[in-house]
């Protein structure tokens, strides 16, 4: 398919986004302006006189769950490994220390870092290829000393490898009742395809949320994005940015990457999203029917398109240390 989409983008700063955060606010009723309030028809090249209908926006949430079928598990800490082919894990805490943490290694050895919450079952991605992955929880003893209270090695094999980027996660949190859903399904109504509607849901973040210097400046660690907290707000950093936009566009079927490391020396957050046309996009600010140039929504909301077209460049900038 032929055709030209521009990313507008706002002009201020980028400097400040040390942190990962988000953008959005609430529904505008003029957000899908882009696109007609009906579906939208197409002449079938094949039969000049037949019409092809809109791309289907119901959306589609898929919810983690713990079957129970693989458990490893101690008196405080469960890890449910049922549906790991699923590219997630399930693992809860019911002990009482505040600070515990979930160390998952990876079969290439990178170390993931999470706080558990405690309370119920959290889902956490299997971004890595198939293998062994180790899993630990530790427990604050004093100060920045950990003791390690679980480990337990798991086995996974077969998980399809979209799999990963469509479930909800620690990171990536939403629901059938988000807000962020419900807003993707009107962003996507008319959408010919998944191109459109990555292209509507990238204008309406960069266009509707802005970065939030004093949340920058004061952020604390463990910080978790809120999508609908952010779409309310209207303002985030770069982690709630991009949570949110991965959110909407996994609830629309389209597999969607948080990416988190360091854009030249500062930590930040940005995405990655595949469409069947194109693969896996890598690289946002323009799209001209072929190529791509990366999709980093904080970046486009806070600079003039001149400016973020120079500095993504050919994407040297970026180094990719964590996906979620």
């Amino acid at each position: 398919m032929s055709r030209r989409l521009i990313f507008y983008i706002l002009g201020l700063t980028f400097a400040i986004s040390l942190f990962f955060s988000g953008c959005s606010s609430g529904k505008d009723p003029d957000a899908n302006a882009a696109h007609d309030e009906t579906a939208r028809k197409e002449t079938s090249p094949d039969d000049p006189g037949e019409t092809k209908p809109a791309r289907d926006n119901t959306p589609d949430v898929l919810a983690p769950k713990a079957s129970g079928d693989t458990v490893y598990a101690s008196d405080t800490v469960s890890i449910d490994a049922s549906n790991t082919e699923e590219g997630y894990v399930m693992v809860r805490y019911s002990g009482t220390n505040k600070k515990g943490k979930l160390l998952i290694v990876t079969p290439a050895a990178v170390t993931y870092t999470y706080l558990l919450r405690g309370g119920d079952y959290e889902a956490f991605p299997l971004t890595g290829e198939d293998g062994t992955y180790q899993m630990t929880v530790y427990e604050n003893i004093k100060g920045d000393s950990y003791a390690a209270v679980f480990s337990q090695s798991i086995d996974v094999s077969g998980v399809d490898p979209f799999k990963p980027y469509l479930y909800p996660n620690q990171y990536v949190a939403f629901t059938a009742d988000s807000e962020a859903v419900e807003l993707a399904e009107d962003l996507a109504q008319g959408a010919d395809d998944d191109l459109d509607v990555v292209a509507a849901v990238y204008n309406y973040v960069i266009t509707h949320i802005t970065y939030d210097t004093r949340l920058a400046e004061n952020v604390s660690y463990g910080y978790l994005p809120d999508v609908d907290a952010t779409l309310d707000s209207g303002k985030g950093i770069c982690f709630d940015y991009a949570a949110l936009m991965t959110a909407m566009l996994r609830s629309q079927r389209i597999p969607t990457r948080l990416e988190v490391g360091y854009s030249d020396d500062l930590y930040h957050a940005w995405i990655s999203t595949y469409v069947d046309e194109i693969g896996w996009i890598d690289n946002v600010i323009q799209f001209d029917g072929k190529s791509w140039s990366l999709m980093d929504p904080t970046l486009a909301a806070n600079n003039s398109a001149e400016n973020v077209r120079e500095y993504v460049g050919e994407g040297s900038h970026y180094t990719v240390k964590y996906t979620y």
